[in-house]
């Protein structure tokens, strides 16, 4: 079967080459024929798992498809190149081709098809490479928000915002983090900047700066629905007031409630990992028994625990 196919590639190829060549009688080279059959072939090679001859087929598609001005489908090619790579596990080549394919779609007009390759090769190289998957969501990011369309760019952002708190580059998240947040208030989606807002207070405190933190908070009272009684508003008050006043009982039941903990993994990461300055994590659990003859103490501190079992509100 393999060898039928690769049989089958190289009659392609030899067709290919024959649209190319000129006599008297035909001046110009049929750079369409010849990119049709070179596309024949790499599917060929595709099958019969020749993953490298199927890349120098896609390429040759590609140049000449480039040669007749039909970028959009050269672009495709290439591309398609870059997925062989993939195919062979050499991921930072199959980036460098579908790049070199998204420049290729934005010269052609088609920005969005750009965009979405981009994101496909962030996901590619995302479990070998967080630095570079950013560098793409980023980019992808870019384009979509030059197109006006929000919401995919906002999508792409929250991508690499994650990214960046894996890699515990936090200014940078936090930066990423509020362009986020203004997306989504622009596009009205006021549930999604509460969510920021506790994300971006959680990593504020990681990085020391509990007044930027603070500020997040009483920017987001502008906010439709978020003070008068929000759940994510309480949870960040009571969050803050614990962490300056250094009750760590108070900082761990905010950062284990179910708001918290549930949060995108990255963040719930955060939440949980939490300490206050000078603190060694959660204190100790007041033993069971009274102590001093204050018989109705243990059970007022079991009580206030209970309050937060299932999250704060």
């Amino acid at each position: 079967m393999a060898a039928q196919k690769i049989n089958e590639a190289h009659e392609h190829i030899a067709k290919a080459e024959k649209c190319l060549k000129t006599s008297l009688t035909k001046w110009k080279p049929d750079f369409d024929s010849a990119a049709s059959e070179y596309a024949k072939a790499a599917v060929c090679f595709k099958n019969a798992k020749q993953y490298d001859q199927a890349k120098d087929a896609y390429l040759k598609e590609a140049e000449y498809h480039t040669e007749n001005k039909t970028l959009f489908h050269a672009a495709k090619a290439i591309e398609q190149a870059g997925m062989m790579m993939k195919e062979q596990k050499k991921m930072p080549e199959a980036i460098q081709y579908i790049e070199k394919a998204c420049m290729m779609y934005m010269e052609n007009g088609t920005p969005d098809t750009a965009a979405m390759a981009l994101d496909r090769a962030g996901k590619l190289i995302e479990p070998i490479n967080l630095e570079k998957a950013v560098d793409l969501y980023q980019k992808a990011a870019g384009v979509f928000e030059n197109e006006d369309r929000l919401r995919q760019a906002v999508e792409l952002l929250g991508k690499a915002s994650r990214l960046l708190v894996r890699l515990r580059r936090l200014d940078e998240a936090a930066v990423a983090l509020q362009k986020e947040k203004n997306m989504y208030k622009e596009i009205e989606n006021f549930p999604m900047c509460f969510k920021k807002t506790t994300a971006q207070v959680l990593i504020h405190l990681h990085r020391g700066d509990y007044v930027a933190a603070d500020k997040c908070v009483r920017e987001s009272y502008s906010l439709p629905g978020y003070s008068g009684g929000s759940e994510d508003c309480i949870a960040m008050e009571t969050l803050l007031q614990g962490y300056d006043e250094q009750d760590e009982d108070q900082v761990y039941r905010v950062c284990n409630s179910p708001l918290l903990k549930y949060m995108d993994n990255d963040y719930a990461k955060l939440a949980i990992s939490l300490r206050v300055p000078g603190g060694g994590g959660k204190k100790k659990k007041a033993p069971a028994a009274p102590q001093g003859g204050a018989s109705g103490a243990p059970a007022a501190a079991d009580e206030e625990e209970d309050d937060y079992e299932g999250g704060l509100c």
